[in-house]
């Protein structure tokens, strides 16, 4: 594998205004018509970073909290977290494992897909209902990059990012959960030491700072000017923990 130049400098930018994504929508078409809209064109080796609320929506992954039955330990948790018993059993439904950060949480779960995120990366929606993460994230990410590079002749790479926070403090920030066209992780050396890196957390990283976590309404932002390697490994390579066979996300 090519190790790719240092970068030194990228540029990020907002795509925007953005429409509200809608159950079913095609993702896709939304970013080139916000492309043809602005009069923003996608050069080779941008990279697209997405919301994973947006793609979750687009992909119909809402469940009703009505439909949820919550089980005695997730009506403990409840009550010792403050959190709506219908939220707490989605999470346990699609961990494996989890523990609290402090003695009235938050919740830090392992998702079936192999990630450790608080909530298991459950996202409310309104009073009623809950957004779970997509199905299979890399899938996600690399079928938007097809589309977008069959669309725009662009070859670019896609990563999907979510909002997180973390079990030693307060606040949150973004992680990639998928990605397509860039490996996950990059090597650098210096005065001949090596350090592996999670090049694609960095992104989402660097792309959470325009899309913000609440609120701002905009799910897409383009960096632009950093080195990769191209390819298709996805988030999942780089895990400690492989997706749990066999499971219905």
């Amino acid at each position: 594998m090519t190790t790719p130049a240092p970068t030194s400098a990228f540029s990020a930018f907002a795509l925007e205004p953005f429409p509200e994504v809608q159950p079913g929508d095609d993702l896709a078409t939304a970013i080139t018509d916000v492309l043809t809209r602005t009069g923003t064109a996608l050069q080779d080796g941008d990279i697209v970073v997405v919301a994973s609320k947006a793609v979750s929506i687009a992909e119909k992954r809402y469940v009703d909290l009505a439909d949820i039955s919550p089980s005695p330990e997730a009506a403990e948790l409840s009550a010792q977290t403050g959190k709506p018993a219908a939220i707490v059993q989605l999470i346990l439904d699609n961990s494996t494992q989890h523990f609290l950060a402090t003695p009235k949480g938050p919740i830090i779960a392992r998702h079936h897909l192999g990630y450790q995120l608080t909530s298991a990366g459950i996202d409310r929606a309104g009073a009623d209902g809950a957004w779970l993460l997509p199905a299979d994230p890399d899938a996600s990410a690399r079928n938007l990059r097809d589309a977008l590079t069959t669309a725009t002749g662009a070859n670019v790479a896609v990563v999907v990012a979510d909002s997180d926070g973390r079990a030693d403090r307060r606040g949150a920030t973004c992680i990639s959960i998928g990605a397509a066209g860039l490996a996950p992780l990059r090597t650098t050396e210096h005065d001949g030491k090596q350090q592996e890196e999670t090049l694609t957390d960095m992104i989402a990283a660097a792309a959470g700072i325009i899309l913000g976590q609440r609120g701002r309404g905009v799910p897409v932002a383009i960096l632009r000017g950093i080195s990769y390697t191209p390819s298709d490994e996805g988030v999942t390579a780089m895990l400690h923990h492989a997706p749990a066979p066999g499971r219905p996300f």
